[in-house]
């Protein structure tokens, strides 16, 4: 259908705004779905050996999230690319959904930024662990963009002492070349005192889902006003006939059912009898 220029421009931000949701959807599902089935880090979900729980609960979060985001794409894309209403409205559904979600976790990850830090913490002392033991290199990667990341060495900091120092990075300074800050503290330090920023983060987020719902809205409406168009084809003296579709006067919007009416001639109009 032809859309004005307000209704090109929310269709182009939609494709953008799937593109990119898309591509992090696929990333999150991704790395969630390595977590869990790759030959290293299986037997976490299977042994006791260290408390992992924490661990297993954001690879869950991280398949989750992927699937809920591929899927919101695939129905944002079917809508934006055949112009459904019918998929644009529950598309918009779960756009409010996970805009309201995103909202309500920054607030929430906010006012509990302690016991976040905590989590987080804990799930870095998982994947230390895990390394410790498997010597994993995807795990090395994952440790090395953390510390890289933090600033940070293993749990100790000690230089002579980590077993993780590879992973660490360079020292800054005469200090750092025998400690280094220690990951948990520092995770739990960030949460605390960075918390507005990830607060501020989540609710950014929101608002680009709730500027796509906007974009969706607006769609929808100027699709109702262009199928709420009738079309006419109106038969002039000259034209009595449809025969003649070069005479053929065609009023309103193109690709909907025409309404034919029929022309008043000499011969049907009627007499009235003195």
């Amino acid at each position: 259908m032809a859309l004005d220029g307000c209704g090109v421009v929310c269709k182009c931000l939609l494709y953008i705004f799937n593109l990119i949701f898309g591509i992090l959807g696929i990333a999150m599902l991704g790395l969630g779905l390595w977590l869990r089935f790759s030959e290293n880090t299986r037997p976490i979900f299977e042994m006791n050996a260290f408390d992992s729980t924490t661990f297993v609960i954001g690879v869950i979060v991280l398949i989750v999230l992927g699937v809920v985001m591929l899927f919101v794409v695939s129905v944002g894309e079917h809508a934006v690319c055949y112009e459904k209403k019918c998929a644009l409205h529950a598309f918009a559904v779960l756009l409010f959904i996970l805009a309201a979600a995103e909202i309500t976790v920054g607030v929430l990850a906010y006012s509990s930024r302690e016991e976040v830090g905590k989590k987080v913490a804990e799930f870095y002392n998982s994947i230390y662990t895990l390394f410790v033991a498997r010597k994993d290199v995807g795990i090395g990667v994952t440790l090395v963009f953390i510390h890289q990341m933090l600033h940070c060495c293993g749990v100790t900091g000690i230089a002579l002492l980590e077993i993780v120092k590879e992973t660490c990075p360079a020292p800054q300074g005469v200090l750092e070349t025998l400690l280094m800050p220690t990951c948990p503290g520092v995770i739990t330090d960030f949460f605390n005192n960075n918390a507005p920023m990830v607060m501020a983060t989540f609710i950014g987020i929101g608002m680009s889902l709730i500027i796509a719902l906007i974009c969706s809205m607006i769609l929808i409406h100027k699709l109702n006003v262009f199928s709420s168009s009738s079309h006419y084809i109106i038969l002039t003296n000259t034209a009595p006939s449809l025969s003649n579709v070069s005479q053929l006067e065609l009023v309103s919007e193109p690709d909907q059912e025409p309404v034919i009416f029929t022309p008043l001639t000499a011969v049907n109009i009627p007499v009235v009898q003195a």
